[in-house]
């Protein structure tokens, strides 16, 4: 492969990388426990953006249950998220010839 044909696809690669970039702030996953009664919606830069808790898991001596329901929540959410974008890392790099598990910086 020419140097100029490596520089182009460079090139287009990193445009559609900054579409995505531009794009985590609209991509919202939830993440849920507890059978789905606690859910957590996070962006695509993983900021949690809404916690939305079933009132009958809100009981004042059981408090930590629920912290505990809100930290699986938001892993389960954080794993949907780096798995979306991924996918989209996938995506932009299709067809640049890349070896099989190459990690780019972003």
């Amino acid at each position: 492969m020419k140097l100029n044909e490596i520089m182009k696809q460079a090139q287009v690669m990193q445009a559609k990388m900054a579409d995505m970039q531009n794009s985590l702030d609209t991509v919202e996953v939830e993440g849920r426990s507890g059978g789905g009664l606690l859910t957590v919606t996070m962006n695509g830069k993983g900021e949690l953006k809404r916690v939305k808790i079933d009132p009958s898991l809100i009981v004042a001596d059981e408090a930590e249950v629920l912290e505990d329901l809100i930290v699986a929540a938001h892993r389960d959410a954080k794993g949907k998220v780096e798995a979306r974008m991924a996918e989209e890392m996938q995506k932009a790099t299709a067809g640049m010839g890349l070896p099989a598990g190459f990690k780019l910086p972003f």
